[in-house]
C-alpha cells in the first residue's frame, strides 16, 4: 500500500494533523491506543472508518523508518 493510501496532511483536515485517508481520524490515536496497550483490534472498533489494510500498512511503514534511521545513525 502506497503512503499516500495510507494517511495524508490536508490544512482543511484538522489543521494538517497526519489523519487516515478517508477519515478524520489522527494517525497519532493509533500511536496511543497502543502505547496505552491496547490492541489493533480495539483500535478499529473504536474508529471503524480507519480499514484493518490502512492501521497494519501505517505500522509496517512506521516500522521501516524506524529501521532506516537506525541503520544511517553511527553507534
Amino acid at each position: 500500500m502506497e503512503r499516500e493510501q495510507i494517511f495524508h496532511r490536508d490544512p482543511e483536515i484538522l489543521g494538517g494533523t497526519p489523519v487516515f485517508v478517508g477519515t478524520r481520524v489522527p494517525v497519532e490515536s493509533l500511536v496511543q491506543h497502543l502505547k496505552h496497550g491496547k490492541r489493533l483490534e480495539e483500535f478499529l472498533d473504536d474508529f471503524p472508518s480507519v480499514r484493518r489494510e490502512q492501521a497494519e500498512a501505517f505500522l509496517d511503514l512506521a516500522e521501516t523508518e524506524l529501521l532506516r534511521d537506525d541503520r544511517s545513525t553511527p553507534a
